[in-house]
């Protein structure tokens, strides 16, 4: 992703509903559906920042942490803070995949998917 101004990946509901959270967190500027030899795809424009000299990406990192191999799961007090909270962390919670603020404003738990810094 140097460089790319857009991405284009799969379509599921799981990375719907992550994009939907990306695009209210502010990391991500458009989403749209393309459709190409009967395979959906999401078209995400990512979010620049200008600076007098270049301009670049406003977040630089994802970690994948759970993976089918080793899945991580953490209650409500115990859930990471990324970058002491500038940061996100995306959690799959019995009410659906949500935000670590949002899991800790309803006090529940999941499996941790990702970081996003």
């Amino acid at each position: 992703m140097n460089g790319k101004r857009t991405v284009q990946i799969p379509l599921t509901n799981i990375i719907e509903t992550i994009v939907k959270i990306l695009l209210q967190e502010g990391f991500v500027e458009n989403v749209r559906k393309h459709r190409e030899s009967n395979k959906d795809f999401l078209v995400l424009t990512l979010r620049y920042r200008r600076n007098r000299k270049r301009s670049y990406k406003t977040f630089l990192n994802l970690k994948r942490i759970s993976t089918p191999g080793l899945r991580i799961y953490s209650n409500y007090q115990q859930i990471p803070r990324v970058l002491g909270g500038m940061g996100i962390v995306i959690l799959s919670t019995s009410r659906g995949i949500m935000t670590d603020r949002e899991a800790r404003l309803e006090r529940i738990g999941g499996e941790v998917l990702c970081y996003i810094w």
